[in-house]
């Protein structure tokens, strides 16, 4: 990754609907006196006064509506959610806690919790990434329908932790916006690079082969309103219709051919540490192939775990070693994993894909 990225922005937000909270101004008390029997008159009156039972019966009505609103109004300050007094001098309609009036406030990228009703949960912190739609105070919201054999648009947008559209992004690898779709059994794999509208908005043509579940994950460096950049890798679950027919994952192997190409690796991934793996392609005659730069590097490794899909974003390091080029892989957990390198030779890209399983 550059260590200082370009930045790239758009013009537009678009906001979600929210809800501005309303507060109540703080309540007077006063004291209420009801007299049933009262005495009136001047020096040296003789007798008692009569009191008129009408007078008093509307006195009692009266002050028993009084202190019956009072009462209402103590036990609904008592019973108030968290967070729902707003403080002394608040402008009414002006939320406090985000575009929601504070009803979704969380420390962002910490713990579970729910967009419009659906539960999000955060990645497991083995590693892996890619495993919530919410991480670090950003939310990926996919607007998508895939057919299957049927060529269509990837759209989503990344939104804040107040639900508005992201527009800035440092530009990463290239690019700044990578995504990654793969199918449900890692037997189907795009690497795309959406373009962003200026209301923040990615989309991307797309034609998705095989029907069935498929994974896309945005990997992408945002760029705060205070200057912070957050690298963060998203996931969310999308559906290409038709018969979905899941396949085996392959037996594992450290060479793949594609279009005549021939890749190889040496390395053994280990649990819990960082290991080299050493890539070569070669042509059909054997000899090393003349590889091209792709996103700024001599080739771009994704890893994805079999069964929960976690993303391992794997980089290379900047210089080739001859003819090799090394990936620094650290696997999260034991288990079975699909790789997929990307590589351009003569000006076109092409994949080449293993599955590596870790003891």
């Amino acid at each position: 990754m550059p260590e200082s990225p370009s930045v790239t922005s758009g013009t537009g937000v678009v906001p979600d609907d929210s809800e501005a909270g309303s507060g109540a101004p703080a309540a007077r008390s006063g004291d209420a006196a009801l007299s049933g029997n009262g005495a009136s008159g001047s020096a040296g009156a003789a007798g008692p006064v009569a009191v008129d039972r009408e007078t008093l019966r509307l006195a009692l009505v009266v002050g028993g509506l009084v202190l019956a609103v009072l009462l209402g109004f103590g036990l609904g300050r008592m019973n108030a959610p968290a967070g729902a007094a707003r403080p002394a001098g608040a402008t009414a309609g002006v939320a406090t806690g985000g575009s929601d009036g504070g009803a979704h406030a969380h420390s962002p990228g910490t713990g579970a919790h729910t967009h419009d009703g659906a539960t999000v949960t955060q990645g497991g912190g083995d590693g892996a990434t890619g495993l919530s739609i919410t991480s670090a105070g950003y939310t990926l919201v996919p607007s998508t329908e895939l057919v299957a054999g049927r060529a269509g648009e990837l759209r989503f947008q990344i939104r804040d932790d107040q639900r508005r559209a992201v527009t800035r992004f440092a530009v990463v690898h290239d690019k700044p916006m990578h995504v990654i779709m793969v199918r449900r059994d890692l037997s189907g794999y795009r690497h795309l690079h959406p373009t962003m509208a200026a209301d923040g908005t990615w989309s991307v043509p797309i034609t998705a082969p095989d029907a069935g579940p498929w994974r896309m994950y945005a990997d992408f460096t945002a760029v705060a309103d205070d200057g912070r950049q957050v690298a963060v890798v998203l996931g969310a679950d999308l559906t290409a219709s038709g018969a979905y027919r899941p396949r085996p994952l392959p037996a594992a192997a450290t060479s793949a051919t594609v279009d005549g190409f021939t890749a190889g690796y040496a390395g053994t991934p280990e649990v819990g540490k960082s290991v080299p793996l050493r890539f070569r392609v070669t042509g059909a005659d054997g000899a090393a192939a003349a590889l091209e730069p792709y996103l700024g590097a001599y080739g771009h490794l994704v890893a994805l775990r079999e069964g929960d899909l976690g993303y391992l974003h794997v980089h290379p390091e900047p210089v080739r070693d001859g003819d090799d080029v090394t990936f620094w892989l650290t696997a999260p957990g034991p288990g079975s994993y699909r790789m997929f390198l990307d590589f351009q030779v003569g000006g076109v890209v092409r994949t080449a894909e293993f599955t590596l399983t870790v003891p």
